[in-house]
């Protein structure tokens, strides 16, 4: 289910039957049949093709978020498990206030007062990732904490950032990757819903969330098509990730 969403976004534009932004008023709002697979939205664009289009933009933003996250929550994680003592506890308490905020509140006052982009997408999530990636790498640095090899590479005389990411960070990877495919499904979420609130790529862009922002409305009327397809979309994409997430945890506990 990855590889195919994947695919799209990398060939979206060349394998959809349709351009994904022609309009065609004189068939708009029609349901799906043999020449629009997914039916048209109330401007008569074909849906199959607006949501096979509309992947590049989820499947760059969400990665790229996660990853930021992975990335500041990982050094945030290595310096609360190793130092401990005053850095563990401010930074704590630092995490902890973050952890406190809802992912959406936080993201909706921050764009409203930034502007909508892409850039300010990633970053915005990134950053509310961090601390959640952080408090798991924490706990698995306090493990590996105590191991000989640390007091061995203490002993020779090591810095600590040698330390932290020569010796302890290749042993907490396992559990930093599982917490990456666990995050990229709740980033693709995030970036789907601030889109359908209106804080992600405007139209006519075919990202999914706006799509279904748009079509919302139509569907007390009948048009269920139109939020439909995009909504399988994410759906699809997400429970492929979580598969993967599982997988993981599976190899890593074993």
């Amino acid at each position: 289910m990855l590889l195919f969403w994947v695919i799209c976004a990398l060939f979206g534009s060349h394998i959809a039957p349709h351009d994904a932004y022609q309009q065609d008023l004189l068939h708009h709002n029609t349901p799906p049949d043999s020449t629009h697979w997914a039916g048209t939205d109330q401007l008569g664009r074909d849906v199959f093709s607006r949501v096979i289009v509309g992947a590049r933009t989820i499947l760059i933003v969400a990665p790229l978020a996660t990853l930021l996250g992975t990335v500041l929550g990982t050094i945030l994680g290595l310096a609360m498990g190793y130092f401990r003592g005053l850095v563990d506890d401010v930074l704590s308490r630092m995490v902890e206030a973050v952890l406190a905020l809802p992912l959406v509140i936080v993201s909706l006052t921050v764009l409203a007062a930034t502007g909508t982009s892409n850039l300010a997408l990633i970053v915005v999530i990134g950053l509310v990732f961090a601390p959640i990636i952080a408090r798991t790498v924490r706990a698995a640095v306090l493990t590996e904490r105590e191991q000989e090899y640390v007091t061995a590479a203490q002993l020779r005389g090591e810095r600590s950032t040698y330390i932290l990411f020569q010796e302890v960070m290749p042993n907490v990877l396992p559990p930093i990757l599982v917490e990456f495919t666990v995050r990229l499904g709740y980033a693709i979420f995030a970036v789907a819903t601030l889109s359908f609130l209106g804080f992600g790529p405007q139209p006519p862009s075919p990202d999914w969330g706006a799509q279904i922002n748009d079509a919302y409305a139509l569907i007390s009327a009948g048009f269920w098509w139109e939020s439909l397809a995009p909504a399988f979309a994410i759906a699809s994409l997400v429970v492929g990730v979580n598969l993967i997430a599982d997988g993981l945890q599976r190899a890593v506990t074993q």
